[in-house]
Parts: structure tokens; C-alpha cells; sequence
């Protein structure tokens, strides 16, 4: 196999593969390294469905969610499987809670910003649309019908068979990347199965970020939520949700607010799945992770289920989980940038890193191959770059002249 490469893809996840198909369409000779196997279920590609949403508090994220959707339209064009069932988004609760979705007061304005349509509700229309139940008064609502249930799994399925057809990337599993060099402005790396020479590197390992970047001297602060959910069998086979989002103060030191997806074909179609939007222990490293969920939080969303949900057997029949990394910079939840400056070739090194992002798989997957290749992308990335002072210098790095 060529050892040589435009670009070195790091990472095999949603984002790396999505970032190597568009690599792919523009001819660049693109190796993706996955330390695991591709399509596995040990970083924050695990499971099967996520929710596609256009509301958000700021107005620079609705806008991405609308770039976003061109994109999933072409890549729907590559399988015959449905990647978005479009059921639209429903968001209620205390509309002063602010949460890690944000808050529905923000939200609603910053749709009518951007004249996205959305419908304002009530805690009786809620419960009288939606089959929910016992809401205190004081909630409201919106609902906005583009957003969907994304089948994430065939979603990257469908980014990994493009990219095996593509003559212009190679796949290579199994490759955790335990050695980044620098000779003459071209990075060496090295993985067990061998190394690999690039002019460009795109790193997008997911929740595993800092095992990349350290070994470039530098290294970003997150956290990490070993995220559990639940699948509640339908008792009433007419019912369906919409994609949802509950946001109620906390109880506690508990967290109280949860989300849920519509039955769909791909995935227990007689279920409806049912997550806290919370851990009550993260984890320290993206290592501890396990395939385990936290009892005590399925506790508290079976609770909820009780409480205010119609059609449900209450007691969980299936149970998954996904771990994601956080960044603990304040209004940072994406971070897209180059290296810190003081990383030798830096201009040459793009990084994407923490945050929910799956909404936005193939767009983000464009941006990424635009930052390589070009040093630019014609979407506005300011709100998510970092900037040396949120940069940690682990020590000093100096490249190789041989």
C-alpha cells in the first residue's frame, strides 16, 4: 500500500468518514486511521438514532442547521435507506430553564430571526398534540416540523461504502495513531500496522481527541458523559412522538431533563426510546467508558415516563449507551479549529472536537475537508474556534529537519 497522502483523516467515526467523502469527491489521496472498527459502538457514534433539530438559542447554530440540510440531501441521494424521518422537533418545559439544549425563550426568537417557522404551545395543547400528560401549567412549547429522527447508523453506513468506492481513500482500522512526527513540513505517522506520510491532517477521533493531540503538545479541557437511554414498548401501537426535548429545573443534585425519539423502522419499531440529558457521575477519561448504563439515571427517565407519558409500558425493555466528550469552555459546545499556533505546521492541522454534533454529520464533513485542503471554508466558524488562550501547551514542540 502507498505510503503517502494529502490528507490523514484521524479518526473513522461519523465526522471522520463524513470529513474522508468529501476529501473523496474533491480527489485528494485521503487515509482514514480508526482505532477500533469502523461502525463500532465505543465512542459517540454508538447507536442508532439521533435527532436532527433546527432550533437553538443562537442564531449562528439555527443557520448551521439549515446549511445542514442540503447536505443530508445529497448524501440521501447515495442510499436507498431513509436517513431522515422527518417528525419534527418539539421543545417544552419551564421556558426559563436554561439547559445543555439551551432554552425555549432564546430559541423562539431566534428562529423568528431567521423566519423559521415553528408553532407556539401551550402545556394543555402539548398534552392534547402530543401525548404527554400532567404538565404543569406554567410550560410552553414550540414545535418545528423539519426536525427528524436521523438513522445514524445507516447514516455512517452509507459514508463508509462511499468512501470504499472511492479509489481516492483508504480505510485502515485497527490503527490507533501512537506517533505524530514532523519532517521537512510533512507529518509521519505512525500506527501499529505501520507509517503513514500526509501534507494535511484532519483530526477527528471524537470523545478520544487528547490521546491525538497530545502527542502534538497540546490538549483541549472536556468532560465526558457515558450517556445512558431506554426503549419503552408501545401499549397503544397508534401512538407516536415527534422528536423531544423536556427542560425542568433540577431536583437535587439529580439532573430532570429528557429527550426522546419517535418509533421508527430501523430500530425496535414497536419502541420508543426515552434518555436523560444528564450523568450523575462523569466520567474522568473517555476510557472508563462502559457499555453499561447507569442504573439510578434509567431510574429517573422510567420515572418520568410514568408521570407524563401516554402508551408506554413504564418499565424499559432494551437499554444502550454513547459517550461523548464536552467542552467545558462557556458557549464553546463545538470546537472547530486550526492547531495553536505554536504547533509547528499548524495551518496544516485542522481539528474538530466535542459537542453534539451528529445533526450536522455531512456538513461538518464538508468543513473539514475545506479547512484541509483549502485553509477555509465559506462557512462562518468563528463562534467555534478556540483561540490560543483556550489552547493547553502540554511542553514545547519542535518538528524534525532530516
Amino acid at each position: 500500500m502507498d505510503k503517502n497522502y494529502d490528507v490523514i483523516v484521524i479518526g473513522g467515526g461519523a465526522i471522520g468518514l463524513a470529513t474522508a467523502y468529501h476529501l473523496g469527491k474533491r480527489k485528494a489521496k485521503t487515509l482514514v486511521l480508526e482505532q477500533f472498527t469502523f461502525v463500532n459502538q465505543l465512542g459517540s457514534s454508538a447507536g442508532v438514532s439521533r435527532q436532527f433539530r433546527i432550533p437553538y438559542p443562537d442564531e449562528y447554530m439555527v443557520q448551521m442547521a439549515l446549511d445542514a440540510e442540503p447536505y443530508w440531501d445529497e448524501l440521501q441521494t447515495k442510499t436507498d435507506r431513509k436517513l431522515l424521518d422527518k417528525v419534527g422537533t418539539l421543545w417544552f418545559g419551564d421556558p426559563d430553564v436554561q439547559s445543555t439544549e439551551g432554552n425555549i425563550k432564546e430559541a423562539e426568537e431566534a428562529l423568528k430571526a431567521l423566519n423559521v417557522p415553528y408553532t407556539s404551545l401551550t402545556s394543555k395543547q402539548i398534552e392534547e398534540q402530543y401525548h404527554f400528560r400532567d404538565l404543569p401549567e406554567t410550560y410552553t412549547g414550540l414545535f418545528q416540523p423539519d426536525g427528524a429522527s436521523i438513522n445514524f447508523k445507516a447514516t455512517i453506513e452509507t459514508l463508509l461504502e462511499q468512501c470504499q468506492k472511492d479509489p481516492s481513500v483508504h480505510l485502515e482500522e485497527d490503527s490507533p495513531v501512537i506517533k505524530i512526527n514532523q519532517v521537512d513540513n510533512l507529518f509521519e505517522i505512525t500506527t501499529p500496522k505501520g507509517t503513514y506520510i500526509a501534507k494535511k491532517l484532519a483530526i477527528v477521533p471524537g470523545p478520544y481527541i487528547n490521546s491525538v493531540i497530545n502527542l502534538l503538545h497540546f490538549t483541549v479541557e472536556a468532560t465526558y458523559w457515558n450517556m445512558s437511554s431506554a426503549y419503552f414498548k408501545k401499549t397503544d401501537p397508534k401512538i407516536q412522538y415527534p422528536t423531544w426535548f423536556v427542560f425542568q429545573n433540577a431536583i437535587g443534585e439529580n439532573g430532570n431533563q429528557f429527550y426522546g425519539f419517535p418509533a421508527v423502522d430501523w430500530d425496535h419499531p414497536e419502541y420508543i426510546r426515552v434518555a436523560p440529558d444528564f450523568v450523575i457521575t462523569p466520567l474522568e477519561e473517555p476510557g472508563d467508558r462502559t457499555l453499561i448504563p447507569n442504573e439510578q439515571e434509567l431510574a429517573y427517565t422510567a420515572e418520568w415516563v410514568k408521570d407524563h407519558m401516554e402508551g408506554l409500558d413504564t418499565n424499559p425493555t432494551y437499554t444502550s449507551t454513547c459517550l461523548i466528550a464536552l467542552s467545558k469552555i462557556p458557549n464553546k459546545e463545538l470546537l472547530i479549529d486550526f492547531a495553536p499556533r505554536y504547533v509547528p505546521n499548524h495551518e496544516n492541522i485542522v481539528v474538530y472536537a466535542t459537542g453534539w454534533a451528529a445533526k450536522f454529520t455531512p456538513f461538518l464533513g464538508k468543513i473539514m475537508a475545506d479547512l484541509a485542503l483549502d485553509g477555509h471554508t465559506d462557512f462562518d466558524i468563528t463562534p467555534f474556534r478556540l483561540g490560543p488562550q483556550f489552547f493547553k501547551a502540554l511542553q514545547p514542540i519542535h518538528s524534525s529537519h532530516e
